[in-house]
C-alpha cells in the first residue's frame, strides 16, 4: 500500500510534528514497508492455529496459602506520626 509524503504531512500536521523533508521520505518509506507487512499477516491462514498469551511454554510458580499471624493494631501504629483510634492518620487533603 502506497503512501504518499503528502499523507505523512498531513498526518503530521495533525500531530503537530514538524518533519523535514528527508524525514518524509524516510517515514512515508517506513510505513509503507509496515503496512505491507499488515497486509501480508492478514492474508495468512490461522483458522487452525490455537491462540496463545506467551510464546514459550511457561507457567507460573504458585505456593500453597498459609495461614501466619499478623501484627496487632498496636505493634503496626507504633511508630505512626498520628493515630486515630486503630488507623493512620493523615491531613485532609479535599477541600
Amino acid at each position: 500500500m502506497p503512501i504518499s509524503k503528502e499523507t505523512v504531512k498531513y498526518v503530521a500536521h495533525l500531530a503537530r510534528i514538524e518533519l523535514k523533508q528527508k524525514e518524509l521520505e524516510k517515514l512515508s518509506k517506513q510505513l509503507e514497508g509496515i503496512l505491507g507487512f499488515i497486509d501480508k499477516l492478514s492474508k495468512i491462514d490461522i483458522k487452525d492455529i490455537r491462540p496463545t498469551s506467551h510464546i514459550l511454554p511457561i507457567n507460573n510458580v504458585l505456593r500453597e496459602d498459609k495461614i501466619s499471624p499478623s501484627l496487632s493494631c498496636d505493634e503496626a501504629l507504633k511508630n505512626a506520626p498520628h493515630r486515630v483510634r486503630n488507623f493512620f492518620g493523615v491531613p485532609k487533603v479535599i477541600e
